[in-house]
């Protein structure tokens, strides 16, 4: 099944582009298209926040369109602590609008919760205080317990892809011995996917990396089928509707 993949993607992201062809590399006839919205800071602050705007994403949202994409979405992680509504509109709108199958990074990560029946998760982040804490507050809101978090206190968006993956591994053994149902990697630019089969297969908790989870979330929208990837974690084996 031939699927093209439309990313609008973090100006300042070096590590989602990569990964994807890496990953999509069991699926030969489906590819990913990125176009770029301008995010190089993440903060609480106003001009932090403004960067995501709803009309912001359009210009990128219709350069994707001329690839005749077959679904599209936000893959940056910004609605965790803005809140799912604006990100649910957006990914509606986007539908109607160019008539493809829409979804987000964030959308995927919460079907993906849903699916493994987590309720009480942890969070390994890049960012600074104030945005961690919203993320938890978000999450909290939507009825899950935060049970152990990891965050590192950096706001430049393009300094998330220097943590290695040594630092990022340390961040999630320390939130497994909290035993929550399921880990998050809640960042576009953070090198956390190739981490997935190594922690579960640890401490057999499902790792849910965004990276990972928006190339399943289009997958699943696109009605293609995700389990060929293997070597990513378990989340390339779950399917919308079942557990």
């Amino acid at each position: 099944m031939t699927v093209r993949i439309g990313m609008i993607t973090p100006s300042s992201n070096t590590v989602l582009e990569p990964l994807s062809a890496e990953i999509l590399t069991a699926l030969p006839d489906v590819t990913a298209h990125v176009a770029r919205l301008r995010v190089t800071t993440i903060s609480t602050e106003g001009d932090a926040l403004a960067q995501f705007a709803p009309e912001a994403f359009y210009p990128a949202a219709d350069l994707l369109a001329d690839a005749n994409v077959h679904v599209m979405g936000w893959n940056g992680t910004s609605p965790a602590w803005m809140g799912f509504a604006g990100d649910e509109a957006l990914a509606a709108a986007l539908s109607d609008r160019f008539e493809v199958a829409t979804t987000s990074a964030v959308i995927a990560v919460n079907q993906l919760l849903r699916l493994f029946g987590a309720r009480r998760i942890a969070f390994v982040s890049p960012y600074v205080d104030a945005v961690q804490e919203r993320i938890l507050k978000v999450y909290a809101a939507a009825g899950y317990e935060c049970v152990a978090e990891r965050h590192r206190g950096i706001s430049v968006n393009y300094d998330f892809a220097l943590i290695d993956e040594e630092t990022i591994w340390a961040d999630l053994e320390a939130v497994a011995e909290a035993r929550p149902d399921a880990v998050v990697v809640m960042c576009t630019n953070m090198r956390g996917a190739r981490l997935a089969e190594r922690f579960e297969a640890a401490f057999d908790i499902p790792l849910i990396d965004t990276v990972s989870a928006f190339l399943w979330g289009a997958l699943d929208a696109a009605g293609a089928d995700p389990s060929p990837i293997t070597g990513w974690g378990r989340l390339f084996s779950m399917r919308s509707g079942s557990a």
